[in-house]
């Protein structure tokens, strides 16, 4: 599993990843959520982003009103600034968006450790299947992205993952081995 924590590989990324790198040390947001545990989620770390990708930064918070508070202070008369409150497969979820540095921001935050939440659950897999991939996934699912096709369905698409529900699917590949991920995907590739 990698260490999504360390951000510092955005500044040695591509072109999107230095200005997605520029946009959070700009905006301080690191800082400003340090005690929810931030983490970059999503395309853009993964390099498969396509223009209108946003920042996706996942919180660990007990207390989704205090959260809230924390985030409307810091970023609340910006552009676009929104806040959803929902529930995600039964877990309370605080949701906020804004725009600033030339980047949508959308925050999303769970009483649940970041590593335990499903954006970076998602991130993760994808990130190993990119691996096994190489340049032809990422080209191919960026490809599927920009024709409108959301992450999760992409890479089930790409990489003929059998499954109604995409999202559920790739969480069930997560316990395989590199080497069981391959194999997957080899026996799935010829069918």
């Amino acid at each position: 599993m990698r260490n999504w924590h360390d951000l510092s590989y955005l500044g040695r990324g591509t072109m999107r990843q230095k200005a997605a790198w520029e946009a959070i040390q700009q905006t301080h947001i690191l800082e400003v959520l340090s005690d929810y545990r931030p983490v970059l989620a999503g395309t853009i770390p993964l390099d498969i982003d396509v223009v209108q990708s946003d920042l996706d930064i996942i919180c660990e918070s007990h207390d989704l009103e205090q959260f809230e508070q924390v985030v409307r202070t810091a970023f609340g008369c910006l552009p676009g600034f929104e806040v959803t409150h929902l529930d995600v497969k039964s877990t309370p979820t605080c949701v906020i968006s804004f725009f600033t540095a030339d980047f949508w921001f959308e925050l999303f935050a769970q009483p649940v450790a970041v590593e335990k939440q499903n954006a970076y659950r998602h991130m993760d897999i994808e990130a190993r299947l990119l691996d096994i991939g190489g340049l032809d996934a990422y080209q191919h699912i960026r490809a599927l992205k920009q024709s409108g096709i959301k992450t999760e369905p992409a890479f089930a698409r790409y990489f003929h993952i059998p499954d109604d529900d995409p999202y559920d699917a790739l969480l069930q590949w997560e316990s395989l081995t590199d080497q069981e991920l391959r194999q997957r995907v080899q026996l799935l590739r010829k069918d």
